[in-house]
């Protein structure tokens, strides 16, 4: 059985080599952001909102343009798979 993830990591890498982390509790979380919020002002120079996970009430604001690439990547706080089923 597949493990799930704790928590999803996002990295973002902005022009000009800024490298910014979110995170989100889970993939759909993220998948509702990213085409809700990202995908249809992809070409858009206005700000847009990124929630920070960590900091409950806080946003990163980050021009849609300006993002050229994106890095999903699962996070699991244990190492250990304890589920004996």
């Amino acid at each position: 059985m597949a493990r799930k993830p704790d928590e999803i990591a996002v990295h973002l890498l902005l022009q000009g080599g800024a490298r910014e982390e979110v995170r989100f509790p889970t993939l759909p979380e993220f998948q509702k952001w990213y085409t809700a919020v990202l995908v249809p002002k992809q070409d858009s120079s206005e700000f847009v909102n990124v929630p920070i996970k960590n900091l409950q009430g806080e946003y990163m604001v980050v021009r849609p343009s300006s993002v050229i690439a994106i890095r999903v990547e699962p996070i699991f706080l244990s190492t250990v798979d304890r589920d004996f089923d």
